[in-house]
């Protein structure tokens, strides 16, 4: 899928971006806000923000946070928001995660949140990151993760027939190898459950693409079906994506 591909699914789903649960809130927000202590001179930036969540975290505490995303609907949404919350300090910015327009070593903290499973370069995005950090600079990245061989495979096929922009979720082993071969060190990774509605995730789809998706989930393979855990909670059709967590320091 190309980056204009991408740019017109997102676009065509933006204001969903920025109420949606699971951006907007859930556990890696608040493991962020635990793990990392920002200074008052900081400049932030994250990158793919959709509807700006990640970014708003620390809008409060640093200098500057920058807010980019690649679609011009999802930056609107930002903005929109950032009005909403009175936000001075938040900039909403068109750049390609895989090719930042910004200078070297000009911020302390870089943020990437829900979004990298997306990227059709993922060694780019990281090499990015490393070179607009200044040395100590933190790269925090949450992202959906799989297993590694055919079950992450399985997963990666029924998350792609949900959203066609979907590129392919990593195993956990394969992110830290790439952040560590980037540059980076890691400082903490830890993983987190999350409990998806199923007729909530699939609801933007017609009612034959939501049955092929809940065969999918269904009758999963053994070892998918271990990983996403479908189950039926009064009367509802659950099941669980993971995410992993990482965050990893610039030399100084």
């Amino acid at each position: 899928m190309s980056k204009s591909d991408v740019q017109r699914e997102f676009g065509n789903n933006a204001a969903y971006y920025a109420d949606c649960v699971t951006h907007a809130g859930g556990k890696s927000l608040a493991w962020l806000q635990t793990h990392i202590k920002p200074e008052d001179n900081w400049r932030v930036l994250d990158i793919a923000t959709g509807a700006g969540h990640t970014a708003f975290l620390f809008a409060d505490s640093v200098s500057t946070v920058v807010a980019t995303d690649i679609t011009p609907e999802m930056l609107e949404q930002t903005r929109r928001l950032i009005r909403e919350r009175g936000l001075h300090n938040v900039l909403a910015e068109t750049a390609d995660a895989e090719a930042l327009p910004y200078d070297p070593v000009l911020y302390d903290l870089v943020t990437c949140r829900i979004a990298p499973h997306h990227f059709a370069d993922v060694p780019a995005f990281i090499s990015e990151c490393y070179r607009v950090l200044k040395p100590g600079g933190l790269f925090a990245m949450v992202d959906n993760i799989v297993p590694a061989g055919r079950a992450g495979d399985y997963c990666n096929g029924f998350e792609k027939v949900r959203d066609p922009s979907h590129v392919r979720c990593l195993p956990m082993s394969d992110w830290k190898t790439l952040i560590e071969e980037a540059g980076f060190y890691i400082t903490r990774d830890d993983t987190i459950d999350k409990l998806i509605d199923f007729e909530t995730w699939a609801s933007r789809h017609n009612q034959k693409t939501r049955e092929a998706l809940r065969t999918m989930l269904l009758e999963a393979p053994p070892e998918a079906a271990s990983f996403l855990k479908p189950e039926e909670i009064d009367g509802c059709l659950v099941f669980y994506l993971t995410e992993g967590l990482i965050l990893a320091q610039k030399a100084p």
